[in-house]
Formats: structure tokens, C-alpha cells, sequence
């Protein structure tokens, strides 16, 4: 019993960390999930489009690696790293939200241009920029707590900020990555204490401005009267096809689903099968309570990040807590909009469901927000770690 005590300690005797294997466990399942639903949506369209039926699985595992790579490698930076270059990161958050919309480096896709390419590099901005953005907010509530809990001008100002952030949103455009951002940073906002008449005044003004931008443009305001009504006769077959499809999904699930690989919607029916509306064939090929089994993993995950968060907070870490505040809002908010769009209780937005979607922008910005949560929790360990006197 004492070899192994020794084993686990560090060379100044006192307890190594150890990293948070709830939060791992929970991750690796919807990791599991995601490659097994992956599979199965996207044979038939990759059989069609380039005769191969594992085109999109071997891709969504080289995605995979990649992501686990890079999350390691954020997992070794320093948080304090993060709360230095706060500053840097908005900076780089706003410059590739702009370089997006060049002509040139941005790349069009389904009338958006949410897509940066250089080269043979690519990927969608919008996902690394949102966790950066709440770098920067975490590192502005830990600076000016005071003034945020005491002034209007503590939450203005950073409100000021992510307005750059979210015009540039808009004109690319991705309403999506703007309602999840605003969620997370009304979210941590609210955590980080502001007044309750502030809070009201801020939601207030926010939900205007979103339905102002969500009446502004034709096919946002058809989404809305399709999402009322998507089976109406110039719907169905028209703009609310896509979510009918996903509905139909769901009925042919009923409680245990109809099987792994024995999706009928997933054959050129429901368009982004693999991306967007995976959790509907999820759904469908398992039931009720597979749907049940992946709502109650990203609820464990939120509830994860945020405990992590409240220990940090309660030592005193502001910025540690309020970065895992929002980490856990963006996964939290874009998880819950998803399944939403994928089940007709939200209007149809084009976000994926993190760890689960193909696609690799998604994967590697999950990996790395999980990784920061994930070191957050490491050190607050090292700092009780050090605290302890060992035993004799």
C-alpha cells in the first residue's frame, strides 16, 4: 500500500492531480456515438458521391485525431496563458471573422460564406472564434468584476465589444454562431454578477435586436413561418422539407428505434444527414431512449464544466471559473439549438451538434474547449495539492 502511495506522489511528496475522469468518460461516449452515427448517415451519400460508402467515416476519423491532438496540445498550455493573451485572442477572433468575407480566402458554401481557405488549409471561423471571444470575456469579468457587479459601464463595454464580433457574424451571414454566442455571454454575464435590472435591460434588448435581424432578410423570415408550420402544402415539399423529413425520422423511432443502419431517412431524404440533422437519425435508428441516452451525456457535460468552474470560483480563480462558465454555455447552447431545429421546437439553423457532427472545425474547437475545462480542473488540484501537508 505505501509503494503505491509513493507512486502517486510527486517529487516534492505530495498527491499528483489527476484529470477529471467523469468529464473524459462523458466526452468519449459522445465521441463513440458520433462515429457510430456518422457511419451510418452518411454510406448512401458517400456511395453516391464517391463511391465509397466509409468516404465520410474515414474523414470524420482522421477529424477525430486530429481534434485529440490538438486538445492534448491545449491541454498543456497554461491557463494563465489564456488570461494574458485575452487582448490577442479578440484581436485574432475579429481578424478571421473579416478575412472570411474576402473574396478569395473565404469560401462560399450553401450561400454562406462561413468558410476560410488558404491553400489546402481551410476550416469555419466562426467555431474557433466564438471560444475565443469568451477568452476574452473571462478575462474582462476577472479584471473588472467590481465594476461589472456595481456599473452599467461594466457590462456595456464588452457588450460594445462582441457587437463587432457578431456584425461580422451577420454578414457572412450565421445567425446560428450569433444566438450561441449571445447566449453564452448573457450567461457568463449574469454568473459574473451583474445587477438583476441590468440583466433584464440587456436580455431585453438583445431578443429585439435578434428578432429585428431575424425579420430583416427573406429567407430568415420564411424559416420563421416555415418553423410554425412546416407541414402546410407550400412548406412541405419547399423550405420546411428538411425538418418534415428530420419529424418523420423521429415518428419511425418511437420508443426503440428501428436499428443501427436501418434508417430509411438517411437515403437522400433528410438532406445533411451527417451534419446538421445527425441527432434525427440517431433518433430513428434508436429510439426514444437513445435520444434520452444523448440529451442526458451533454446535460452531464454542462453540469461538469460548471461544477468544475464553481471550485475554481470558490478559490478564487475568477478567470479559470468564468472560462469554464462559458465553455460550458457554448457547448451547452449549441447542443440544446441543435436538437431543438432537429425536433421543430427551434427554426432551422445550420449548427452542428458538438462531438457528434461530421465535420472537423467542430470537432477540433470541442477538443480544445474540453482540454481548457479540462486543465482548469488540473491546476486547481496542483494549487490544493500544495496546500496539504503529506502524510507520514
Amino acid at each position: 500500500m505505501s509503494s503505491l502511495v509513493e507512486r502517486l506522489k510527486s517529487p516534492k511528496g505530495l498527491l499528483m492531480p489527476r484529470l477529471d475522469r467523469q468529464l473524459i468518460l462523458i466526452t468519449g461516449l459522445l465521441v463513440a456515438i458520433g462515429i457510430v452515427v456518422v457511419s451510418s448517415a452518411s454510406t448512401e451519400v458517400a456511395q453516391a458521391k464517391y463511391d465509397t460508402p466509409f468516404y465520410h467515416l474515414i474523414r470524420h476519423l482522421v477529424y477525430l485525431s486530429l481534434a485529440a491532438a490538438v486538445g492534448a496540445v491545449t491541454f498543456c498550455i497554461p491557463i494563465k496563458f489564456w488570461r494574458k493573451a485575452g487582448w490577442l485572442l479578440l484581436v485574432l477572433a475579429l481578424l478571421l471573422l473579416g478575412l472570411v468575407l474576402l473574396p478569395g480566402i473565404g469560401r462560399e458554401v450553401n450561400g454562406s460564406m462561413r468558410w476560410i481557405q488558404i491553400g489546402p488549409l481551410g476550416g469555419q471561423v466562426s467555431e474557433l472564434a466564438k471560444l475565443l471571444l469568451v477568452v476574452y470575456l473571462a478575462g474582462y469579468l476577472a479584471r473588472r468584476l467590481k465594476e461589472v457587479r456595481s456599473q452599467w459601464s461594466g457590462f456595456i463595454k464588452p457588450m460594445a465589444v462582441l457587437m463587432m464580433a457578431i456584425v461580422l457574424l451577420l454578414l457572412e451571414p450565421d445567425f446560428g454562431a450569433v444566438v450561441v454566442l449571445m447566449t453564452a455571454a448573457l450567461g457568463m454575464m449574469f454568473l459574473g454578477g451583474v445587477r438583476l435590472i441590468q440583466f433584464v435591460v440587456l436580455i431585453s434588448v438583445s431578443l429585439v435586436a435578434m428578432v429585428l435581424v431575424a425579420v430583416s432578410q427573406p429567407y430568415r423570415l420564411q424559416r420563421l413561418i416555415t418553423f410554425m408550420d412546416p407541414w402546410a402544402e407550400e412548406n412541405v415539399y419547399a423550405s420546411g422539407y428538411q425538418l418534415t423529413q428530420a419529424l418523420i425520422a423521429f415518428g419511425r423511432g418511437e420508443w426503440w428505434g428501428v436499428g443501427l443502419g436501418n434508417s430509411v431517412q438517411k437515403l437522400f431524404y433528410l438532406p445533411e444527414a451527417h451534419t446538421d440533422f445527425v441527432f434525427a437519425i440517431w433518433a430513428e435508428e434508436m429510439g426514444l431512449f437513445g435520444s434520452i441516452l444523448v440529451i442526458g451525456l451533454f446535460v452531464a457535460m454542462v453540469f461538469r464544466c460548471m461544477s468544475i468552474g464553481r471550485r475554481a470560483e470558490y478559490a478564487g480563480k475568477f478567470f479559470s471559473a468564468y472560462l469554464s462558465y462559458g465553455i460550458a454555455l457554448l457547448l451547452g447552447a449549441q447542443a440544446l439549438i441543435n436538437i431543438g431545429v432537429n425536433t421543430g421546437l427551434l427554426p432551422t439553423k445550420g449548427l452542428t451538434l458538438p462531438l457528434l457532427s461530421y465535420g472537423g472545425s467542430s470537432l477540433i474547437v470541442c477538443c480544445m474547449s474540453i482540454a481548457i475545462v479540462l486543465r482548469v480542473d488540473y491546476e486547481g488540484q496542483q494549487v490544493s495539492a500544495t496546500r496539504e501537508k503529506p502524510r507520514k
